[in-house]
């Protein structure tokens, strides 16, 4: 109960603006509907253990308070980051103590993801027999921070950042509880809510300080910007943030398109990304992607790394911008990268095998007793300068793992291929040189990444 000095002291807006029942709380409705999971947990009177997984300011804490309310259990709440094992052990003491009355009691942990695996361990039995319910609230992924043994005994819900119709929604309550209109005329208001990028809470800040402005002035965007601070993106280099953007940037490369490419990048560079990190991965989706349908794509990967140590921030960013668009254009293969794992696979299920002894060099008489070198064809000496001998070991059938695509530079290397293996087959054909038509056995490597 709060006292008389708590009551009269001043709330901030966000506070005074927190939801008191689950049917006001914006932009959560995949969950909270009566047809979605927390809806039907709800109606059932039954809570599971759950972790919240969503960014911040898009109301974890909210709902865990509210789902304790709805189904009559007592909110204990705590932090991860103030919160130790003697913290814990006081809960858990009280939950069982109500456990034992028929109270439950729901145990909300906020970034819960901040607790090392022994603590989080230390729930597991409290949750198991039913004494307390663990609501997890995180901002990381739960797959990479959280124990396998807590996970499994609970639901991750997943929440998003709220979209702009539930900023202005919000922003619109905010004008009734303060019976004001925000200083901005259309254009800046919607700068406001990209502003929030989608953090309820700090859009709330944000208009707590313009409502505080007395000066009566409409601002427009411009003024807007010089009265408030633009909020750095949401990012992590070491968590979660930072393999999604890679992967996004990877993967919008992967499907040429250059402008989204560009705008993985920025995003990336805007946030703080190591542009080295950057630049190794453009230089590993040459190799990776792009391969042989264009062998200029590794030069210029290589390229723009080596300009970016040389030139630095930001006019080194530039090249790492030309490589993305090189990238993101040039034909795709990859045949090579496929083609590789399959021989890896081929080595390990052939073992040991020695080469044939036709292609070792025999230095010495018992190598060469031994029949080492013997009927070794020197391949510029044959017709068309190959020889069209076996080079697999004699144990080995022959294999076929690369099959370059018909795009880009790969289709002259399959004219090329096919013209080897043309040659091997008439070679077979006239001396027994080779061992099949020249295909091989086809080794099937499709390989995804």
């Amino acid at each position: 109960m709060a006292t008389l000095f708590e009551s009269q002291a001043p709330r901030p807006l966000a506070d005074r603006l927190r939801p008191a029942k689950l049917d006001d709380v914006l932009g959560q409705d995949h969950l909270l509907r009566p047809d979605a999971p927390l809806g039907q947990m709800v109606a059932r009177r039954q809570l599971a253990s759950m972790i919240l997984w969503g960014p911040a300011g898009c109301g974890k804490t909210t709902i865990a308070r509210l789902l304790a309310d709805a189904s009559d259990l007592v909110f204990e709440p705590l932090s991860a980051v103030f919160s130790g094992v003697a913290d814990l052990r006081k809960v858990f003491e009280r939950a069982r103590n109500r456990h034992t009355q028929g109270q439950g009691t729901l145990l909300f942990v906020d970034e819960v993801h901040r607790f090392n695996r022994a603590q989080q361990d230390a729930f597991l039995p409290y949750v198991e027999d039913g004494t307390v319910v663990l609501v997890g609230a995180t901002t990381e992924n739960p797959s990479f921070e959280l124990n396998a043994a807590l996970l499994s005994r609970c639901q991750v819900q997943v929440l998003k950042r709220l979209d702009t119709a539930a900023l202005e929604a919000l922003l619109a309550r905010a004008e009734r509880e303060t019976a004001r209109s925000l200083p901005l005329d259309a254009e800046a208001r919607a700068a406001l809510i990209a502003m929030a990028d989608g953090d309820g809470r700090y859009l709330l800040n944000l208009a707590e300080m313009l409502f505080a402005r007395e000066d009566g002035q409409i601002l427009d965007t411009k003024a807007l910007t010089e009265v408030v601070q633009h909020r750095a993106p949401v990012y992590d280099k070491a968590q979660d943030s930072h393999f999604n953007l890679i992967s996004a940037l990877h993967k919008s490369l992967r499907g040429s398109d250059a402008d989204a490419a560009l705008y993985w990048l920025a995003r990336m560079l805007t946030a703080g990304e190591d542009p080295s990190y950057i630049a190794r991965r453009l230089l590993r989706f040459a190799v990776e992607d792009v391969g042989l349908a264009d062998p200029q794509a590794l030069h210029q990967a290589q390229g723009a790394w080596d300009a970016y140590d040389r030139l630095g921030s930001p006019e080194g960013e530039l090249a790492l911008a030309q490589a993305t668009l090189y990238l993101a254009t040039a034909p795709k293969s990859n045949a090579a990268y496929a083609a590789l794992n399959a021989a890896y696979r081929a080595a390990k299920e052939t073992g040991s095998l020695m080469p044939p002894k036709h292609i070792l060099n025999a230095p010495t008489k018992l190598m060469r007793d031994l029949g080492y070198s013997a009927g070794y064809a020197y391949d510029h000496d044959a017709p068309e300068g190959f020889s069209g001998q076996n080079y697999f070991p004699e144990d080995m059938a022959r294999r076929r793992f690369y099959r370059p695509v018909e795009r880009g530079f790969e289709r002259e290397m399959r004219k090329r291929l096919a013209y080897f293996a043309r040659l091997r087959g008439q070679r077979a054909g006239d001396d027994g040189a080779g061992q099949d038509d020249g295909a091989g056995q086809d080794d099937g490597n499709a390989a995804g990444s």
